[in-house]
């Protein structure tokens, strides 16, 4: 027969005991904060299907020594590559066929142009030095020298909805709604390299990396549901669903990189996503029709623009609440759109009104509705602070 081990010291398993208890209190807390660090969890998405990829060789950048996604898009850090850009609002008017370009010290618009069929957003390119107006039934992409707000001769792409780029410049990523697909065109040609085809992500539009540029999160409008797509081998590795009717829209990732935010329209607020493990940790009520996701500045709040009541969130990133909501006098669509290089304007598209909204971020204040053109959708504010783009209306890092 063993002999049974010494007991231990009643003062050691006290301290063991109070250690373990500090431990679950650290991990209950840890699970409630807005903004979870993203090493704390080693579990990744298990793949699934597997399609033929053409790979990406280049190592995407890494985040920022300040362990902030959002660091280098601070006021007055402007990129060598625009400085000396003339800061104009660039507005696709989807029903109308144009862009028109506001001056937003003016306010007023200084350039109205016809671009291709259903423009949906105007998305800076992975290199700061174009333009790309996404012309979704036109089947082109039209170019514009941000150094003069002047168009270029349109480049031919097939359904191209939503814009974006690879985190190591290599590819453009189109999100071909209609047909169901996502294509990895060249980043500067736009020649098409590989097709990843999307059945069951219907409604495939707007999508967000993770911090280390492995993986894509994009969103299936029209089945609730989110994809996870690896970026190196351009293929899905796992399927979210978010719920019964949901509508998830634009995405957007935390400033430190552990949560994944996910616009629903129907659900009337952000759903929260672990940005390792990809499973939901909640949801977040902001209002009616929440569509467009933008990071302040400083990166405290996230603006969430409520299109269907007319109304801004301010949801803390610190707490993942929602600390105040500014609403818009007389109503109005908020839509798509971009806070201003020094941060002091979030200027939103209105979809259903024909103008522009440009908001002062320190009080809420309304300081001007303009008007543009038929069914403003994806407005871009140029040239703001950033590395380098990662798409729509101006993902920067």
């Amino acid at each position: 027969m063993l002999a049974a081990p010494p007991s231990r010291p009643r003062g050691l398993h006290a301290r063991l005991v109070r250690a373990c208890l500090v431990a679950v209190a650290v991990a209950v807390v840890a699970g409630c904060n807005g903004d979870d660090d993203p090493k704390r969890s080693a579990e990744q998405p298990s793949p699934s299907r597997t399609e033929t990829t053409a790979r990406s060789s280049a190592r995407p950048p890494a985040r920022s020594r300040e362990g902030d996604v959002y660091a280098a898009t601070r006021p007055g850090r402007l990129s060598p590559a625009v400085r000396g850009f003339r800061p104009l609002i660039y507005v696709p008017n989807s029903d109308s066929g144009t862009v028109d370009e506001i001056d937003p010290h003016t306010y007023k618009v200084v350039r109205h142009f016809t671009v291709g069929a259903l423009p949906q957003h105007v998305v800076p390119s992975y290199d700061l030095k174009t333009l790309w107006v996404t012309n979704n039934v036109g089947n082109t992409l039209t170019p514009i020298d941000p150094r003069t707000g002047r168009p270029g001769k349109p480049v031919p792409v097939t359904d191209p909805y939503n814009l974006y780029f690879t985190p190591d410049g290599r590819f453009a990523v189109v999100m071909a709604e209609r047909l169901e697909r996502i294509d990895f065109r060249d980043a500067h040609t736009m020649k098409l390299r590989h097709t990843l085809s999307v059945p069951t992500c219907v409604g495939v539009n707007h999508a967000d990396y993770t911090a280390d540029g492995r993986y894509l999160l994009v969103s299936c409008e029209f089945v609730g549901q989110m994809l996870v797509v690896d970026v190196r081998r351009q293929r899905v590795v796992k399927t979210i669903p978010l719920r019964a009717g949901a509508k998830p829209q634009d995405v957007k990732l935390s400033p430190r990189g552990g949560l994944f935010y996910v616009a629903d329209m129907v659900s009337g607020g952000v759903w929260k996503l672990d940005a390792r493990t990809f499973r939901k940790r909640g949801f977040v009520a902001t209002g009616r029709g929440a569509h467009g996701l933008y990071p302040s500045r400083d990166s405290r709040y996230l603006y969430v623009s409520n299109r269907d009541e007319g109304s801004i969130s301010l949801l803390a990133f610190a707490t993942g609440k929602v600390e105040r909501t500014w609403r818009l006098p007389g109503g109005g669509s908020p839509d798509m759109g971009g806070v201003s290089a020094d941060g002091r304007t979030l200027w939103l598209s209105g979809r259903y009104h024909g103008v522009v909204y440009a908001i002062d971020t320190r009080s809420g204040r309304l300081k001007r509705r303009i008007p543009v053109g038929s069914g403003p959708h994806g407005l871009c504010v140029y040239p703001q602070p950033g590395r380098y783009s990662l798409g729509h209306t101006g993902v920067f890092r």
